[in-house]
């Protein structure tokens, strides 16, 4: 017997359609459509983005405005920059969210396994104990519980108090 699980908000990411040119330069051009894009943040140098297709809930990613797929290419202070905002990342996860845990981790090129590998992105996955079971260690599917909106509200609402304005 074969198990589905219906998953509709993938559609998009499955079908393969794309927009034109780099997904995350047009976030870093447009800073009008920061809500319809689910960014929590941004300045002169970085955003934070919701991931739209989560390991977990609340999976989001810090990304440069410079395009570049190299990070050794990167300028140092952007780099550092980047590093800086993981750290309070990492704590409006914990304290803001309540997570127990975070992943942290960039896949370099797509060997490196980047699904968009043109523009480097640093990611930042919330984790709880025992958060893995069965379905997704064995059945290799992710449940998702909770809403995406209201996991952005929810974040939005506190990066003033992890990020400033």
């Amino acid at each position: 017997m074969e198990n589905i699980l219906y998953a509709p908000w993938r559609t998009e990411y499955v079908s393969g359609q794309k927009g034109e040119g780099c997904v995350f330069c047009h976030i870093t051009e447009h800073p009008d459509l920061d809500e319809a894009q689910h960014v929590l943040y941004r300045d002169e140098r970085c955003f934070i983005v919701m991931n739209r297709y989560p390991y977990t809930p609340g999976h989001f990613m810090i990304i440069p405005h410079h395009h570049t797929d190299a990070l050794e290419a990167l300028d140092p202070q952007t780099w550092l920059h980047m590093s800086a905002l993981a750290q309070r990342g990492v704590r409006l996860l914990k304290e803001g969210f309540g997570a127990h845990g975070v992943n942290i981790g960039m896949n370099l090129g797509r060997a490196g396994g980047a699904g968009i590998a043109e523009h480097i992105h640093l990611h930042l996955v919330p984790r709880w104990e025992r958060d893995t079971n069965f379905i997704t260690s064995i059945g290799e599917t992710r449940v998702y519980s909770t809403d995406f909106e209201r996991i952005y509200t929810k974040l939005k609402e506190q990066t003033e108090n992890y990020f400033g304005k």
